[in-house]
């Protein structure tokens, strides 16, 4: 096949496809078998998409007279798809690494919360921030994450709660998306925590009143693009009514449904989910079974966040109950300054350790059923023709290895 192509990853020995047949997201029973083949290419487009993937023989015969800017061997290596970290909040300034002794020392979440440490602590640093310090900083941040694999991400506001502040927060986002050769979900999440002198309910009426309809114009004015709505759905936060009313609103402006819910207390988050058919709701420490089989039937994923239940010291996640249930589990790093964590892989570690999952249903939980999470999946999470060509190499013989190896591996 004669023609010019960006690049052509050549002989590796093991190609993950993941998927092959155009999968949205895999369930329990599909992730027991990923798609993996051995002595592989891949051929990459101009546009970026992927145009040929398969047996190195056929493929080398398949583009014989082909030209390729640039050719890479990936022999004795694995290619896998760009990790999808479905659930982060990257903008910010000011570092808590002062609450870790705290934290060591017995506190809990919402005792340095209550006592204005927590949320409250950066939404301060970040309100104070010039917007190119918080792009520098957020910039340093991606990359980090990208030399560890991840080529889609999913990034917060939420740490200014007026809307000034998170309008810088969300340009800060789209300046990245623009400018950054990384993918980026941008979720409006003003209603992280309710600001210093209001209730819950007067915080969601500035939300729906105020927040929304200048995001929304915004971005009609092409200054922004918002992809997904986000609460904190928590006992002293936002309460269910509260978060009901926000999400709601967000979802009549077109935004997906994406929230926290059900992590430190029983919220019943994850049935109010289904109910408003959100595309997915993280952490979940405190699911019920109803919850769990209500996320199920409304194909709504589960996010979850082994590094939060890790530094938390909370109970984890129940993820093989939810994956025998039917549940589409996905996996994010929740990287912020209370969990600083970049690497998807340390997350998959985490994950098969602590959450007694198994490697394959680790890598598809943070490929293709976190790009379905961020409803992306037909684009991002599978090494399959017509899908963008992000990909992630490594330098070892079996893919396990990114997860066996306990360290942020960076990617080829």
């Amino acid at each position: 096949m004669a023609g010019e192509y960006k690049l052509l990853l050549e002989g590796a020995k093991e190609l993950v496809l993941v998927c092959t047949q155009g999968e949205k997201y895999l369930l329990e029973a599909g992730m027991q078998h990923l798609a993996v083949l051995e002595n592989a290419s891949v051929v990459i487009g101009k546009d970026g998409y992927i145009k040929a993937a398969g047996d190195a023989k056929i493929i080398r015969n398949q583009f014989s007279g082909a030209s390729f800017e640039k050719t890479i061997d990936c022999s004795g290596k694995c290619i896998l798809p760009g990790l999808v970290d479905a659930h982060t909040h990257p903008v910010w300034a000011g570092d808590r690494v002062h609450e870790f002794s705290m934290k060591l020392a017995g506190a809990s979440y919402m005792d340095i919360h209550q006592v204005g440490g927590g949320i409250h602590f950066t939404v301060r640093h970040t309100q104070e921030a010039p917007e190119d310090e918080l792009f520098q900083r957020f910039k340093q941040r991606l990359l980090r994450m990208m030399r560890a694999g991840t080529t889609l991400v999913e990034c917060k506001s939420g740490y200014g709660l007026n809307l000034e502040t998170e309008i810088k927060m969300l340009r800060v986002i789209e300046r990245a998306r623009r400018e950054l050769d990384i993918g980026i979900s941008s979720t409006y999440c003003g209603a992280h925590s309710v600001p210093k002198g209001k209730t819950a309910t007067e915080a969601a009426d500035d939300i729906i009143n105020f927040h929304l309809p200048k995001l929304k114009e915004l971005e009609l004015n092409g200054e922004i693009h918002v992809d997904n709505i986000d609460v904190f759905c928590e006992k002293g936060v936002f309460d269910l009514n509260s978060t009901r009313r926000i999400l709601q609103a967000g979802k009549d402006k077109g935004l997906q449904i994406n929230f926290h819910g059900d992590e430190l207390h029983p919220m019943h988050s994850a049935e109010l989910g289904a109910e408003l058919e959100a595309k997915a709701v993280s952490h979940l420490e405190e699911i019920s079974n109803e919850g769990i089989t209500a996320m199920a039937r409304a194909k709504c994923a589960a996010v979850l966040l082994p590094t939060t239940a890790y530094i938390l010291r909370l109970k984890q996640p129940q993820a093989r109950k939810m994956l025998e249930e039917g549940v589409i589990v996905a996996l994010g790093s929740d990287f912020n300054p209370n969990a600083y964590c970049c690497s998807m892989p340390m997350v998959m570690h985490l994950a098969c350790v602590n959450m007694k999952m198994s490697m394959k249903e680790a890598l598809a939980a943070a490929t293709i059923n976190a790009a379905y999470a961020l409803g992306k999946s037909h684009s991002h999470g599978s090494i399959e023709i017509g899908k963008q060509g992000d990909l992630f190499i490594i330098n070892s013989p079996r893919w396990e290895h990114m997860i066996y190896q306990f360290v942020a591996i960076r990617g080829g």
